[in-house]
């Protein structure tokens, strides 16, 4: 387990001047033009889910890049968890980009199980026929992860809980990559002016357990998202947006430990995670500047009953993962 800690905090102080570096590169290079934000995973979008909106881009040819920070404060039980991103967008209909996630221990003897740094991928096309065009607009996307080693991860810490014992661990296959393939509608409501409505929902087929940061899930899986923001100006011009948004999760990881120890074979896959909310504000502070500052509240998670990790904390786990502040910075060139 220290090995996991020690490897992995090394790869962190590689990129502890990240952060900073793309913060003060945001309010150097801002330059006149509309708001432009990417959500957690790198898409334009909410805080963790897409918008049916692509990146700003020219009817022929790429677009100038748009970047983020996203922190993450996943508590003493998981650690912190932050991802810095780029997207283009192209053709004014689509926007491809990649994302680094990275991982900082926290204090408690099950953070390592988060030592990865996940790679994303996504693209996204705007597919909203001409007939639709006034009721909302359409997306389909997808969001690729490797290098995730959360159910490596368990299962190495399984074979280690009996360690001694006269048995064989039952170890699931675990694979490094998850994948969502989603279809979003994103709707704005100019009628309530001064106090516009953004209305967003979608359906994704994840085989991805809370975004990766839980492992895969046994199988691929149906799961709806949707968000609600409204619109308000604030002093000099500026944009006010409170939004809340829901994700729906698997509610299982893919993994399996040791029958004689822990009583069942499939006794790693019986977590119980709830559907993820986010409340969060968003400040677009000028008018004519592709810059996005948000701050927001995320519920990923409390108490979970799985004889694996109950037999290393010696009870019922609180994933603590509740009321979990996040913030994040956006700007498009």
């Amino acid at each position: 387990m220290n090995i996991f800690v020690s490897s992995f905090r090394s790869y962190t102080a590689n990129w502890k001047w990240v952060a900073p570096i793309l913060l003060l590169s945001l309010f150097i290079f801002a330059t006149t033009a509309q708001a432009q934000s990417l959500g957690y995973e790198g898409p334009t979008g909410v805080f963790v889910t897409p918008l049916a909106l692509t990146a700003a881009s020219p009817a022929k040819g790429l677009g100038a890049p748009s970047v983020s920070y996203h922190f993450l404060a996943g508590g003493p039980v998981t650690g912190d968890f932050s991802t810095v991103s780029t997207t283009v967008g192209f053709a004014k209909r689509f926007e491809m980009g990649y994302t680094s996630e990275l991982h900082a221990a926290g204090d408690q003897r099950l953070t390592p199980l988060w030592n990865s740094g996940i790679n994303i991928v996504h693209f996204k096309a705007n597919i909203t026929p001409k007939a639709l065009a006034k009721v909302a607009a359409f997306s389909v996307g997808t969001i690729l992860r490797t290098d995730d080693q959360i159910g490596v991860n368990i299962n190495n810490l399984a074979a280690a809980l009996i360690t001694g014992a006269k048995i064989k661990p039952v170890l699931a296959s675990q694979k490094t990559t998850n994948a969502d393939v989603y279809l979003v509608a994103t709707k704005i409501i100019t009628q309530t002016k001064p106090v516009p409505i953004i209305l967003n929902v979608g359906i994704r087929g994840t085989n991805a357990s809370l975004w990766g940061l839980g492992g895969n899930s046994p199988g691929f899986e149906g799961k709806l998202f949707g968000a609600a923001a409204f619109v308000f100006t604030g002093p000099a011009k500026s944009t006010i947006i409170l939004a809340s948004e829901v994700s729906e999760q698997p509610q299982h990881i893919s993994s399996a430990t040791a029958t004689a120890t822990l009583g069942s074979s499939k006794a790693a896959t019986l977590f119980d995670i709830p559907t993820s909310e986010v409340y969060a504000v968003r400040l677009v502070p000028f008018a004519k500047r592709k810059l996005n500052i948000d701050a927001g509240v995320l519920h990923a998670g409390g108490n979970i009953d799985n004889p694996l990790l109950n037999a290393l904390a010696g009870g019922h786990v609180d994933l603590n993962m509740r009321a979990r502040v996040a913030f994040a910075i956006s700007y498009g060139f």
